[in-house]
């Protein structure tokens, strides 16, 4: 009678570990809906004029290399991204760079960072720096694997 129930847990270890190592390499190996590209360098045109950047919304890669070349369309405009500490003043008719690596993924601001009129402190715009989700696939592997080892040995 021993023999059968050691024989019924042995067997039911095999089929959580099973069940666990196919989830966590469905996990790994699924493609995701995203295209997932390589940390590359960017380059993006930023125009400011009163009260506005164009675009307003810019979005890369967590790991990208950033180039924003901002050009002022009628008056002295800076340009300072929230979190990066990114901050570039361009001449009406100039245009100006600045290099940053974008190193951590969520919604960042980047306003107006001189003063250019009466709305001044409504010209706002928002980076947003996607995940990498490579990194999120080996957490919810890992994830499932602990699951699964905690339901086998809770058995025991």
């Amino acid at each position: 009678m021993m023999a059968d129930f050691r024989f019924r847990i042995s067997d039911y270890r095999a089929q959580v570990a099973a069940v666990t190592g196919l989830l966590a390499l469905l996990v790994l190996i699924i493609p995701a809906p995203l295209t997932i590209a390589a940390p590359q360098e960017r380059h993006i045109q930023v125009n400011a004029r009163m009260f506005a950047f164009e675009p307003g919304r810019l979005r890369v890669n967590r790991g990208d290399t950033v180039v924003l070349t901002v050009e002022s369309e009628d008056v002295v405009h800076g340009l300072y991204v929230d979190g990066y500490g990114v901050n570039v003043q361009v001449e009406p008719g100039q245009s100006a760079q600045v290099r940053f690596v974008a190193d951590r993924p969520g919604k960042f601001k980047f306003r107006c960072s001189i003063s250019c009129g009466n709305l001044h402190p409504f010209m706002i715009g928002e980076l947003v720096v996607e995940p990498n989700l490579p990194f999120w696939r080996a957490v919810a592997a890992l994830l499932i694997a602990s699951v699964g080892a905690t339901v086998a040995f809770w058995q025991s």
